[in-house]
C-alpha cells in the first residue's frame, strides 16, 4: 500500500478546521487538526464517500419569470452531479410552481428528488 498525506478544511462548522488525514491506500489512519468530533465524520465522508447538495434552475412555462430555483432533496454522490444537471437541462416544468413542489423524482437514477425553491406564479396574459 501507499502511505500518503492529504490536507483538508473541513466545512462542518465556523472554526475551519484546517485536518491532516494520514492514509495507507484507502485507509485513514489518523486524523489531526478537528476541534470536533464533526471534522472527523467530514473527513471520512469526503475522502471514502464524498457528496454534494445541487442547486440549479428549470425552466418554466406560462409563468411570470422563466425559471425557477430548485435544489436536491438530499446529498448526491460527486461523481453524479454532471448526470444529474445535464437530466435537469431538459427538464420545463408548467407554472404555477410552489416552493416545495417536487419537480423531478428520481433524477437521473439517483433516487434523489428535485424541489422548486421558490414561488412561480402563472402569467394570466399567456393564459387566456
Amino acid at each position: 500500500m501507499s502511505e500518503r498525506v492529504e490536507k483538508l478544511v473541513c466545512i462542518v462548522c465556523p472554526n475551519s478546521c484546517e485536518m491532516e488525514v494520514h492514509l495507507d491506500g484507502d485507509e485513514i489512519k489518523s486524523i489531526q487538526g478537528n476541534l470536533c468530533p464533526r471534522g472527523i465524520d467530514y473527513v471520512r465522508k469526503e475522502l471514502l464517500s464524498p457528496e454534494r447538495n445541487i442547486a440549479s434552475t428549470i425552466e418554466v412555462s406560462g409563468g411570470v419569470i422563466p425559471l425557477v430555483s430548485v435544489k436536491s432533496a438530499k446529498e448526491i454522490p460527486r461523481e453524479r452531479i454532471m448526470d444529474v444537471m445535464d437530466a435537469l437541462a431538459g427538464v420545463r416544468v408548467k407554472a404555477p410552481v410552489k416552493a416545495g413542489d417536487i419537480l423531478v423524482e428520481n433524477v437521473a437514477g439517483t433516487g434523489v428528488e428535485i424541489v422548486a425553491t421558490k414561488n412561480v406564479l402563472s402569467d394570466e396574459k399567456e393564459n387566456n
